[in-house]
């Protein structure tokens, strides 16, 4: 007789757990059906029920990533404009150890989605809704007088992203260069930047 639903939906739970839990520890790169299973103890065959091939379980990995980025604690979000933004580029930094853990994972992640057509579309979707998420901070801001009036949103939330996940990257290969107070003040100058007219602002 098959599992009910109730469950079926609390094992699926606990292998969402097992799955987030091997990819803190090992990333991308050691999440394998035996590894969760291992972390769960129980049978790959088990897995099997719920994964039936590798990349089933990274699809899933990849939407565990996902609802825990999206359930992190975020800072509290100030009046709209270039701070709001500021708080959201902040949020995606590694600046703490949870954030430096999930960044750890996400980059992990890079070579699978360029390897697979429909893993790298749904990464393209991710950053799609990351520059959708930024642009009204953007349109805020230049309203508000903060930006030049004919500053790009599109543009500049396609440089803010870029910006931010390559600070990530350089933060967590070299943390010591990058800790905390480094990566604020690189952000605060960036925006800086944005407000006098720099990067994703059309030329004079």
């Amino acid at each position: 007789m098959p599992p009910a639903r109730g469950d079926r939906d609390a094992r699926r739970e606990d292998v969402s757990e097992a799955v987030w839990r091997t990819l803190a520890d090992k990333g991308f790169g050691g999440l394998t059906l035996r590894a969760v299973a291992a972390e769960m103890d129980v049978s790959t065959g088990m897995l099997m029920h719920y994964f039936p091939t590798k990349r089933a379980l990274v699809a899933h990995a990849l939407d565990v990533l996902e609802k825990r980025t999206a359930e992190r604690p975020r800072r509290g979000r100030p009046v709209e404009g270039l701070a709001a933004l500021r708080a959201v580029l902040l949020d995606i930094l590694p600046l703490t150890e949870d954030d430096t853990a999930r960044n750890r994972v996400w980059v992990s992640s890079w070579d699978l989605a360029l390897a697979d057509e429909q893993l790298g579309s749904g990464q393209l979707e991710r950053y799609a809704r990351m520059r959708t998420a930024i642009r009204p901070h953007i349109e805020a801001a230049r309203d508000r007088g903060e930006l030049p009036a004919d500053a790009d949103p599109d543009q500049l939330a396609a440089t803010a992203v870029a910006f931010t996940h390559g600070l990530v990257v350089q933060a967590l290969f070299d943390p010591g260069r990058f800790p905390e107070s480094v990566q604020v003040s690189l952000v605060d100058g960036f925006l800086r930047g944005l407000a006098a007219g720099g990067p994703g602002t059309p030329p004079p």
